[in-house]
C-alpha cells in the first residue's frame, strides 16, 4: 500500500472568501505580517502498489477537484 496525498487549492484569478476572513481574523488575533491565505482541501489516499500516477491525477481531476477554479497537486509520501 502507499499513501498518496491530492492538495487543493482555488487558483490564483479566483476570489477566496474564507481565506480572506482567515487573513482578517489573524491581526485581531495578534498575529501580525500574514498579508494572504489560501484555503484549500487536503485529501489523503490509501491505494494499491500498482494504481499509477495517470489513474491518479484522474481521480484529483475528475473526482477531487473541480478543474474550472481549483488548481490541484498529487504527491506519493512514506507511510
Amino acid at each position: 500500500m502507499a499513501r498518496v496525498v491530492v492538495d487543493v487549492m482555488p487558483k490564483q484569478e479566483i476570489l477566496d472568501p474564507q481565506g480572506q476572513a482567515v487573513a482578517n481574523a489573524l491581526p485581531r488575533q495578534g498575529f501580525e505580517g500574514i498579508s494572504q491565505v489560501r484555503q484549500g482541501k487536503r485529501f489523503e489516499l490509501e491505494v494499491d502498489d500498482g494504481v499509477d500516477d495517470d489513474t491518479l491525477a484522474r481521480i484529483a481531476e475528475n473526482f477531487l477537484a473541480n478543474p474550472v477554479i481549483e488548481d490541484w497537486a498529487v504527491r506519493r509520501v512514506e507511510s
